[in-house]
């Protein structure tokens, strides 16, 4: 379906490209203006930041780390996607489970997840599966409460136009509920995948330290200001290539709905 007669005309790839790749110009401007500015090199230059991502690339530390940070993130936000997508499924297709336990997923949401990290640290140690655990639980939650709302917001005429041609509750489910459900699902795995990365550096900070989170902690406290700013900006390179991936996925699977995005 197209926006017809909505008097909006969607952007192209092209255009939004070159638009993203000036934004970025004018950000590295601004970061090396405030690099010539700000004194005691509190903040490098991007050539300084560029020779210390290659010095760190050579000396084989960038991608040991990388790899390290990976596999805790990767591992914590699978399994938060296998609990998340059918819990959140289960609280919204059967209403009084739902309506039984929402109450106690808002509490725990709410609940800082530092706030576990000893009694992890207790169960668990200091090695990858106290790591893992920390990403699940704050990946999980934001999966849990958008696919909840999304099985809620589910339309109920077009459910009941389906009940009415004969059609199972396993097929309405699979074939109206849960697509119905897709952006919201994807937002919720968009927030987990941004929340998992930032309890990733947690982690690795509250734990044994390791990876980007613990050369982030390493560069910063020595004043490696160059090695630090290659250590954020993996990270946020780390965050920008899943959310992405996730819109993408998005898209690719829901081109029956409104298709007026780039």
């Amino acid at each position: 379906m197209t926006a017809v007669g909505s008097g909006r005309r969607p952007t192209g790839a092209g255009t939004l490209l070159l638009l993203r790749l000036g934004f970025l110009a004018f950000l590295l401007l601004l970061w090396w203006l405030a690099s010539a500015t700000v004194p005691r090199g509190l903040i490098p230059s991007p050539a300084a930041t560029a020779e210390a991502a290659a010095r760190l690339w050579s000396e084989g530390r960038l991608q040991a780390a990388l790899g390290q940070s990976l596999v805790v993130y990767g591992t914590g936000l699978a399994a938060a996607v296998l609990v998340g997508i059918p819990v959140g499924a289960l609280m919204g297709g059967i209403r009084l489970f739902g309506r039984t336990v929402d109450i106690f997923v808002f509490a725990l949401a709410a609940t800082p997840r530092v706030a576990f990290i000893p009694l992890i640290i207790v169960l668990l140690g200091l090695g990858i599966e106290a790591k893992a655990v920390i990403v699940f639980l704050g990946a999980v939650m934001p999966i849990i409460l958008n696919t909840y709302a999304g099985v809620l917001a589910r339309d109920e005429e077009l459910i009941e136009m389906a009940r009415s041609t004969g059609a199972s509750p396993a097929r309405i489910y699979g074939h109206i509920v849960l697509p119905g459900a897709l952006p919201f699902l994807v937002v919720g795995l968009r927030l987990g995948a941004t929340i998992g990365l930032i309890n990733t550096v947690v982690a690795e900070l509250y734990t044994a330290v390791t990876g980007l989170g613990g050369l982030l902690a390493l560069y910063g406290n020595t004043f490696r200001m160059a090695e630090y700013f290659v250590i954020v900006l993996a990270l946020a390179t780390i965050g920008v290539i899943v959310t992405e991936s996730l819109r993408l996925a998005e898209t690719r699977l829901s081109r029956w709905r409104i298709a007026d995005r780039p």
